[in-house]
């Protein structure tokens, strides 16, 4: 009875979850590497097999490099940024000041809005707002739109990208905080361990696991971003700030070199998986029980 009990638990909990895994995620991704090894461009009914030509072509794509290399240092400042400030503000908002639940829902409202909407919102702020700051207040910084410069364009996407992913990382450390054992800073307290000691020695190695799953997470949807360079700058201007994935969408759309794209997508894939699963490793080694 147990044995037909525990099918019948499969089949109506576990079966239904692995059937849309298996064909969202896992058939998908099979049927995109064999596309790595074919000619089609996305509309045609003949693939014809081309072997590694695909992977060849991109090692001869200069512009895929370069937007991958962007995506690296678009990576490094998001995910610094993002959880320094995260950790910071967490830590700020366990502390027992007034009106602690109205801020932390402050700052997880960003997380809520699409990367399209949000791209659209502040390239009206950079647009329109910060040059009538410009022209109000004679600030050079301010003076023109920061989407028509190439420099403070990526700094555009770093800062709009911070401002959302924050909020989210954010309610992630104050839940590591608030699971914090309180006898073990209290006995840290005792034996005289105050301030930067105290952060280091103390609540740094006992936040590890949340510092684990932000870091990864930031690591992924850095590496992955889209939808907010897209409406933002849109690779603007003259294709400087267009990062990885974007280029591998108009490979493959645009350009109907679908075989194409799907090498460099899968690349893509790679390099993340590898990073995330370093990182993954190296954080959790770090990791102690109270």
């Amino acid at each position: 009875m147990k044995g037909k009990s525990g099918g019948k638990d499969f089949c109506g909990f576990a079966l239904p979850g692995m059937f849309c895994f298996f064909a969202v995620v896992i058939i998908p991704f099979i049927y995109g590497i064999y596309l790595t090894l074919t000619d089609w461009n996305g509309v045609s009914s003949v693939k014809n097999f081309v072997g590694a030509a695909n992977f060849l072509s991109v090692l001869k794509d200069t512009q895929f490099w370069s937007s991958l290399l962007l995506t690296f240092k678009y990576v490094i400042f998001v995910v610094i940024i993002v959880n320094v400030l995260a950790f910071a503000i967490a830590y700020l908002l366990t502390r027992g000041i007034k009106g602690q639940n109205f801020f932390r829902a402050g700052f997880f409202t960003p997380n809520l809005i699409g990367g399209l909407v949000l791209g659209y919102i502040w390239q009206f702020v950079f647009s329109r707002v910060f040059v009538g700051i410009g022209e109000a207040t004679g600030w050079s910084l301010f003076e023109s739109s920061w989407l028509s410069d190439p420099n403070l364009a990526f700094a555009a996407l770093v800062l709009v990208s911070v401002w959302q992913l924050s909020g989210y990382m954010i309610l992630i450390y104050v839940a590591g905080f608030m699971g914090l054992n309180q006898d073990v800073m209290e006995a840290a307290s005792i034996d005289g361990a105050t301030g930067w000691v105290k952060l280091r020695s103390i609540i740094l190695p006992l936040m590890m696991s949340s510092i684990t799953i932000c870091l990864f997470l930031t690591l992924s949807r850095a590496f992955m971003v889209y939808d907010v360079n897209l409406s933002l700058t849109a690779g603007a201007p003259y294709g400087t700030t267009e990062m990885a994935a974007m280029h591998v969408y108009e490979k493959a759309f645009t350009s109907r070199q679908f075989g194409v794209g799907q090498a460099e997508a899968l690349i893509l894939f790679v390099i993340v998986a590898i990073i995330s699963g370093i990182q993954v490793y190296l954080t959790k080694r770090q990791e102690v029980e109270a």
